[in-house]
């Protein structure tokens, strides 16, 4: 089931319920989703080179939150990447703040992980990492926190040695969380944000194995330009209703949820993050500006990245010959073409 003709059929209706609390940001992503492969989003004018065959197609909206329009990005972050947790108490102030809130969570969240990294009983060197911003949980719902892929290494500077890990493990799950809590409070408390008085005494870090190579950067590639729900998990659309499926976490059992369309809309726009916000970063020796370390740490284990051929955009097809079709011309809002 499509999410943009659920878009189209509740829109009225949430707009009449949660316009007056919805943000910018969530009304533009309902546009452009609205919008998205229909003349609004822009034409081009394409023509077969073997058949002569031209008409005018769509394009998408482009909009992160769309489901049609990301899946090429992921794979172009993909390619990039092979060359080089709130209590409940708290995640009214995150929602209020969302950007400070964030920004804190990358900023903690990076910190401890390289801290960590320096100790000689841990690792006892300089750590890389990727951090993806996650908003919600399998219901949907609210619940901010920080995915990360952490390379089994480190580098030792000083004596320009690669570190390995021994074995699956890398740091204890309890002594991260301990550290996150206490500089995660501090931080919110030198912004002067207000804390609630009755926090969890202890936090929640989940610390696990995900593969190696490829496989690892796939396990935090489906947190990426995908929105927070696949379409295919879309069951229902009926009398107003709109019920989706997720796994359990826990039991790994497939649960249902529903909810009228115009909540069901306000339950993804909740996760629309703000203009600008960038959701994935990198630290460390995977950091954009650390090429050269990185060429030092593939030269001393020896590995060769062979060139990357990118995955190029799909292309419009010719009905008749299936051949890749040619663009002629742009037009906006069945406008002159340009």
């Amino acid at each position: 089931m499509e999410k943009s003709s659920i878009v189209h059929q509740y829109y009225d209706a949430f707009f009449n319920k949660h316009g007056q609390t919805a943000l910018p940001s969530h009304l533009k992503t309902l546009n452009s989703i609205r919008r998205c492969r229909t003349p609004s989003s822009g034409e081009l004018y394409v023509k077969c080179p073997d058949c002569d065959f031209a008409e005018w197609r769509p394009l998408s909206c482009g909009n992160r939150n769309c489901p049609k329009c990301q899946n090429h990005l992921a794979s172009q972050w993909i390619e990039k990447q092979q060359v080089k947790l709130l209590p409940y108490e708290l995640r009214s102030f995150a929602w209020r703040n969302q950007k400070l809130a964030y920004a804190l969570l990358f900023t903690c969240v990076s910190s401890i992980l390289k801290d960590f990294g320096k100790r000689s009983k841990n690792l006892g060197a300089d750590m890389g990492m990727t951090m993806v911003l996650h908003t919600n949980n399998r219901r949907l719902d609210f619940h901010p926190h920080i995915h990360a892929v952490v390379p089994g290494g480190g580098m030792d500077k000083r004596s320009c040695q690669w570190k390995q890990v021994k074995g699956d493990y890398l740091f204890h799950h309890k002594a991260l969380a301990k550290v996150f809590r206490a500089r995660f409070l501090a931080a919110l408390k030198e912004t002067g944000s207000h804390i609630p008085k009755k926090l969890p005494a202890k936090w929640v870090v989940d610390c696990s194995s995900v593969g190696k190579g490829i496989i690892a950067l796939k396990y935090l590639s489906q947190y990426l330009y995908r929105g927070v729900i696949s379409e295919k998990n879309i069951i229902s659309n009926k009398n107003g209703f709109i019920t989706f499926g997720y796994t359990e976490s826990g039991t790994k059992k497939t649960k249902y949820r529903t909810l009228e369309g115009e909540d069901f809309l306000q339950l993804i726009m909740q996760h629309v993050l703000p203009r600008g916000f960038r959701r994935v970063r990198d630290y460390g020796f995977l950091h954009g500006n650390a090429k050269r370390l990185r060429s030092l740490i593939q030269l001393i284990l020896r590995v060769r990245i062979p060139p990357i051929i990118p995955t190029p955009r799909p292309a419009f097809k010719c009905s008749c010959y299936q051949a890749a079709m040619i663009v002629m011309a742009f037009r906006r809002n069945g406008g002159k073409p340009g």
